[in-house]
């Protein structure tokens, strides 16, 4: 069954080919939008609907027959990644707009393929759950809807936060399950910056890992592997020919993998709560009681709190609230990656409520006077200049 976002995104695109346009779906991974190619084609094949893929694997051959058919109109849904942003890819009549896991793609890019029809209506989808405060100030410029129930039937993951003494029970445990028949996630931590140190980290607790679970078959991902070696292994993974995946954060966004039911967090007081919260939901995707281990060093106030909110709430936008209330926005996104404001005085948590006010004024004046050129609004007209000069134009 398809649920959540990705069943939204399935219905909507049914009006929009039954209106007569064409979809573009673009996600940040081949595996990812393999994955969306399957889920529509089971649903909108019964419709007449025709959905084709586009990555970077299709051949000079295939490549060409779906841009020719997508061209002539032939294609309804045409799904891909990156590739979907080339200029050859050209649409007959482009209404609608789907970018999944948003945050993966910058402004440019979103408003490459918005660009290949004339207006399309837009749908940006995030699974990463974010302060619904805040989600006003970064999407402003979009109407939120927000998913805040669990599909049917998926079942609840049970969170434990425990210290190094507690690694042999643990280890015991994934060993139960392995024999068991399930599959295990274990996450390194972040190091630092640099991929060249955190591919180190990763391979270190691979060594460790493939000796303790000398019985069952053991790989790694990181961010230096090529993307294709980095899907190979998680369509293994997925396939069940990998038992444990010893990876760093790029699993926070990836394929369901039914089978896998245990997600241990190595060093878990080094991320934040929400980056913790969107790894834990990898899990408890298929019919098995699913866990997740948080193992942690460190006895601060903060450190505690934070692995106890994990452990007593699997709700994504009070995880969120939190993260937000005790890391400051700019931890919790790296505001230059979200390009959310740095202030000087205000703190966007405690502070929400004039943001929230500002902006309303700010949608006022943009609707009333776009070009800003009433009198009024000149002085304000002359701030944005001299702030974003060589930047924007007026």
């Amino acid at each position: 069954m398809v649920h959540g976002k990705t069943a939204v995104s399935i219905i909507a695109s049914y009006k929009a080919v039954k209106s007569g346009y064409q979809v573009a779906i673009m996600a940040p991974t081949a595996i990812l939008a393999k994955q969306h190619l399957e889920n529509f084609e089971k649903i909108l094949s019964k419709f007449n609907i025709n959905c084709e893929l586009l990555t970077s694997a299709n051949t000079k051959k295939q490549k060409e027959q779906i841009l020719e058919n997508l061209k002539s109109g032939r294609i309804d849904i045409l799904i891909g990644t990156h590739s979907l942003l080339e200029d050859n890819v050209i649409f007959k009549n482009l209404g609608f707009v789907v970018t999944d896991e948003q945050h993966r793609f910058g402004v440019r890019q979103r408003g490459i393929i918005n660009n290949k029809g004339n207006n399309p209506d837009v749908l940006v989808m995030t699974a990463t759950p974010i302060p619904r405060t805040l989600a006003l100030i970064l999407y402003g410029d979009l109407d939120i809807s927000i998913i805040d129930e669990l599909p049917p039937n998926r079942k609840k993951i049970d969170t434990f936060a425990v210290t190094k003494g507690m690694e042999n029970r643990v280890n015991g445990f994934i060993e139960k399950q392995l024999q068991e028949g399930r599959q295990c996630y274990i996450v390194c931590p972040l190091v630092e910056e640099s991929e060249e140190i955190n591919a180190k980290a990763v391979l270190e607790v691979y060594e460790k890992y493939r000796q303790i679970f000398s019985n069952y078959t053991v790989e790694y991902l990181h961010g230096k592997l090529k993307s294709k070696e980095k899907e190979q292994i998680m369509q293994r993974f997925k396939n069940g020919e990998i038992q444990v995946l010893i990876s760093t954060t790029v699993i926070e966004v990836g394929v369901d993998v039914p089978n896998s039911n245990i997600m241990v967090i190595e060093n878990a007081e080094r991320f934040g709560l929400a980056t913790l919260h969107q790894l834990r939901g990898r899990v408890g995707r298929g019919e098995y009681k699913s866990y997740c281990v948080l193992k942690y060093e460190g006895k601060g106030v903060n450190t505690k709190q934070r692995m106890q909110v994990m452990t007593q709430t699997n709700d994504g936008f009070i995880i969120s609230e939190k993260d937000l209330e005790l890391r400051g926005s700019g931890e919790f996104f790296g505001t230059k990656q979200h390009g959310l404001p740095e202030f000087k005085i205000a703190n966007l948590f405690e502070d929400i409520q004039i943001l929230k006010s500002v902006q309303s004024v700010a949608v006022k004046i943009m609707n009333e006077d776009s070009e800003l050129r009433q009198e009024r609004n000149i002085r304000l007209k002359k701030q944005i200049e001299k702030k974003f000069a060589n930047r924007i134009e007026i």
